[in-house]
């Protein structure tokens, strides 16, 4: 028994003895998280320089762009050819996607060798003999009278432009092939394939074996948006924010990086952990000064690093009794394979015996234990650069995401990961103790890169018919110059049918004269009270006005209108009214002040004189009864009278529009046109006398409220009507009637992103043809998120949020499209007011008889104000169709209440004039 413990004391002692003297002589390969820790943000910041225009050339980390933009979804389906070249053999593979409810992937391949002659040839042979292995096997597999979509697994550095382009950087690994570096590899394999002429295949898509391995494994985990590849040689990709990407245009979505990490260090950022050994290894390899990262981790590597190693400490004396044999002074005679069977838990001494016995040495105990120590350090070394790199990518996602913790999966494929017994485990636990808060689980790539080219190659077939479906949806709303001058043109016939007096009564645009005979000259001045009706809030002012120095100071108080005196009778809404201006006086000290009234009444209205307006039809919720066909001004006036307690001067019956007009022809004399872009559309302008056939007199001007809402209600606009538009008429308040509006204005711009999104839902081609509750109620896209979605400012991530807050789960994608069709929605909102603009400012230049017209417009509205896009695509769109006018756009303040003042002052100016006349 105590023999049996003496010699369990000796063999321990042995082991130890051993280990530390391994641990002595390769100090400088073993790391600590604290060197660890300062190789990863190194890694982080060759990144940065990798993904910046500027510093991407001198870059040793190249950071690629893949120009593959999306994951699998899982509705990927159709049969697709893979080629898989890049390694110790080649491989060709069929790929039949089919998506029957679940992922399903049926694989048949073949292998075929790669000779030395042909990848350190000539480049036209290479590609020769893989066309010819091509051929051959669509032969074997009766597949020569199909067209089939190819994907080309290429795992060497090329730099792409496109998805199905790639010029070669440099050949890695063993391959030398002449005259292709620099050339577009596609075009070499698609000239090899066009010799065949019983064989037609399309490359659509280009992918380094790591972006396959993502591919792969990202069809089995949505989750998987890393793939990293520890074979023959290793590399990294993830799937970056195009924001980032400064060598590709567009900040819309992300697309996978490609990093070329095993070029990390070679512009000597890692000569601090580099050891003699790596610099032995560099200076006999093929490649000298190239791919020194690649050096001290991958299997092409290892098992020569061991052999290095060995062969130092046989010659120090501390290996073998310092003999040699001829075996270990050969270059590749050690290959990771061995270091893998000697490193195995049980069998790894054993192994270690053999594998050494077999190099013509004669091993000592004490040497297989030293020896298999050696492999382990060479290893764990492998495994923590990786680790280390790795978790520089993992904190770039997270911080991408903005999140505190990042929950991700990252597809492993190479032969050093899949057969080294201890790899996975030593690279797995060191991720972790570097990023604490990523939650990482790694997913074997099966099948490897050669599924994921077919992968790529399915899932842009499957982006190539989805973005085709999109396109032919927002193809609809791409108005072309002939279309918009066409509406300008139509437009343009509807102003003189609501103007002449045979035509009026048929036009949709009714072109009411409003009475306002001036604008502003600066010589106004008073208190006036002014009234304004346009929405369940109804609001009480005093304005001051100065003369002189156009300055106007303003008190107001907010009423509400309860629903059931909108909805009431006339008598009780203008009692409310009355009852809210009592309580403004009050407020005010004002109660026996006789003060001049002008009521801001935002509804359709026929007007007879400034102070007297019949009421056409009620909008916005409006219902009250004994309204409509009735002098508003009336009616008020008898609310007044049933009151008795105060009587007002009321001068004058104002449209928010023309308030909005004289609000900035205050300040701007040169102001003749008002424009309402917000929840409703309407414009007004100053129009020739001569030409208002339903007012009598030619002398002067007199503001037209056009209330142009309505063009189109006649049918001459439903050649640009969408199927859209007709689903948002059909369900609104008043169906048939106020089309222009429908397609212009910000109450009803949300609606018809809304049932787009319906309709691309039920194709399937976003949020995974899942339609929610809440997408399926109406009025839930209000156009406010149209001007969020569309701001420049916000990343694809705020997007994403907005949309979750609608309770639609939507992935990078779907946030694309999304901004898209709210994009296309608006741009054709702002072309269409636009080309109504561009009508009037053109009938007034020929009016006036003019070559050139300098014009000031006053706006108003949240559409024209807070969307980001909406005012430039208007201007823009007037510029176009009304070259010889010069028009200036000024925002309104407050035109429905200043407005009403101003019109109020100036028709008291005018009075005053007639009566000294």
């Amino acid at each position: 028994m105590f023999a049996v413990h003496l010699m369990a004391f000796y063999c321990s002692k042995l082991k130890e003895d051993q280990i530390k003297k391994v641990d002595r002589f390769l100090y400088h390969m073993r790391l600590s998280d604290e060197t660890l820790l300062d190789i990863m943000a190194r890694f982080q910041a060759e990144m940065q320089k990798g993904l910046g225009k500027d510093t991407n050339p001198t870059a040793s980390v190249k950071m690629l762009p893949t120009f593959v933009r999306a994951i699998p979804d899982g509705s990927e389906n159709g049969e697709f050819l893979s080629l898989d070249l890049g390694g110790s053999k080649f491989r060709v593979l069929k790929v039949q996607v089919s998506e029957e409810g679940k992922r399903n992937v049926q694989m048949e391949s073949q292998f075929y060798p790669t000779p030395n002659e042909i990848i350190r040839g000539n480049g036209s042979e290479l590609f020769d003999y893989v066309a010819d292995c091509l051929a051959d096997f669509m032969k074997t597999k009766g597949l020569k009278h199909k067209k089939l979509p190819l994907g080309l697994t290429f795992s060497f550095p090329c730099r792409q432009t496109k998805l199905e382009e790639g010029i070669l950087l440099s050949w890695t690994k063993k391959f030398k092939a002449r005259g292709v570096q620099g050339t577009d590899v596609v075009s070499c394999l698609t000239k090899a394939i066009k010799k065949h002429k019983d064989i037609d295949v399309d490359i659509l898509a280009l992918v380094n074996d790591t972006v396959g391995t993502m591919m792969t494994c990202a069809y089995d985990d949505p989750y998987c948006e890393v793939g990293v590849i520890i074979g023959t040689g290793t590399n990294a990709c993830y799937m970056e924010d195009m924001s980032n990407i400064d060598l590709v245009e567009g900040d819309e979505g992300r697309m996978c990086i490609n990093t070329e990490w095993g070029a990390f260090g070679d512009d000597g950022a890692l000569e601090d952990i580099r050891t003699e050994f790596d610099r032995e290894l560099d200076l006999g390899s093929l490649n000298p000064g190239k791919q020194l990262f690649e050096k001290m981790i991958s299997g092409l590597y290892l098992g020569e690093l061991v052999r290095i190693i060995l062969l130092k400490m046989a010659k120090a004396g501390l290996l073998f009794g310092g003999e040699k044999s001829s075996a270990l002074h050969t270059k590749g005679k050690i290959e990771t394979r061995h270091v893998a069977a000697m490193e195995k838990y049980k069998e790894g001494l054993a192994n270690t015996r053999e594998i050494l016995t077999d190099l013509g040495l004669e091993p000592s105990e004490a040497d297989c234990i030293a020896v298999q120590h050696v492999c382990t350090i060479v290893s764990f070394r492998s495994a923590n650069l990786c680790a280390a790199a790795l978790a520089a990518i993992l904190t770039r996602l997270r911080e991408n995401k903005k999140l505190a913790r990042l929950r991700t999966t990252v597809g492993m494929d190479g032969t050093l990961y899949k057969i080294h017994p201890q790899y996975p485990k030593r690279l797995h636990k060191v991720v972790r103790r570097l990023v604490p808060n990523c939650d990482v689980r790694f997913l074997l790539s099966e099948s490897g890169s050669t599924k994921g080219a077919a992968m790529v190659t399915a899932v842009a077939s499957r982006v190539q018919a989805q973005r085709k479906q999109i396109d032919k949806v927002l193809a609809l709303f791409r108005l072309t110059r002939e279309q918009l001058m066409d509406v300008q043109s139509k437009m343009r016939t509807e102003f003189e049918y609501g103007l002449k007096k045979d035509t009026h009564l048929m036009a949709t645009v009714k072109m009411l004269p409003t009475y306002v005979c001036g604008t502003p000259d600066g010589t106004e001045k008073g208190k006036f009270l002014a009234l304004d009706l346009g929405g369940t809030n109804f609001r009480v002012l005093l304005v001051k006005i100065r003369s002189g120095r156009r300055s106007v100071q303003m008190y107001n108080k907010i009423f509400t209108i309860p629903l059931e005196i909108m909805q009431g009778t006339g008598e009780e809404l203008f009692d409310h009214i009355v009852q809210c201006i009592a309580d403004f006086l009050d407020y005010m000290g004002l109660k026996g002040a006789q003060l001049p009234l002008g009521f801001t009444f935002s509804f359709p209205c026929r007007q007879t004189s400034i102070d007297k307006g019949t009421l056409i039809e009620w909008t916005k919720g409006f219902k009250a009864t004994d309204c409509e066909g009735e002098d508003m001004v009336d009616m008020l006036r008898e609310a007044i009278k049933r009151r008795n307690e105060f009587d007002l001067d009321i001068v004058a019956l104002v449209n928010d529009t023309v308030g909005t007009m004289m609000t900035c022809g205050h300040e701007d004399p040169n102001c003749e046109i008002g424009l309402i872009a917000g929840t409703g559309s309407n414009m007004c302008y100053m129009e020739e006398m001569r030409n208002i056939e339903l007012v009598e007199g030619d002398e002067g001007k007199m503001c037209i409220n056009t209330e142009w809402g309505a063009f189109g209600d006649n049918g001459c606009i439903d050649d640009i009507w969408t199927q859209y538009d007709k689903k948002v008429n059909e369900g609104s308040l008043n169906p048939g009637k106020q089309r222009y509006e429908k397609m212009t204005s910000g109450m009803y711009l949300g609606e018809i992103v809304r049932q787009i999104l319906i309709d691309l839902t039920k194709q399937g081609l976003l949020f995974r043809g899942q339609i929610s509750e809440r997408l399926q109620t109406r009025g839930i896209f209000e156009t406010k998120f149209l001007s969020q979605i569309e701001s420049d400012r916000l990343a694809l991530l705020q997007v994403r949020r907005i949309l979750q807050q609608l309770g639609l789960d939507s992935t990078c994608e779907d946030s694309i499209v999304v901004k898209e069709v709210c994009g296309a929605v608006s741009r054709r909102a702002a072309q269409l007011y636009g080309a109504g603009l561009a009508a009037v400012v053109e009938k007034r230049r020929q009016d006036q008889g003019l070559e050139y017209l300098k014009i000031t417009v006053g706006v108003d509205g949240t559409l024209y104000k807070l969307h980001p896009h909406f005012s430039r695509i208007l201007q823009e769109t007037v510029k176009e169709l009304a070259p010889r006018c010069d028009v200036t756009f000024m925002l309104s303040e407050d035109g429905s209440g200043k407005g009403a003042a101003l019109i109020t002052a100036v028709a008291k100016r005018l009075q005053q004039a007639q009566k000294e006349d």
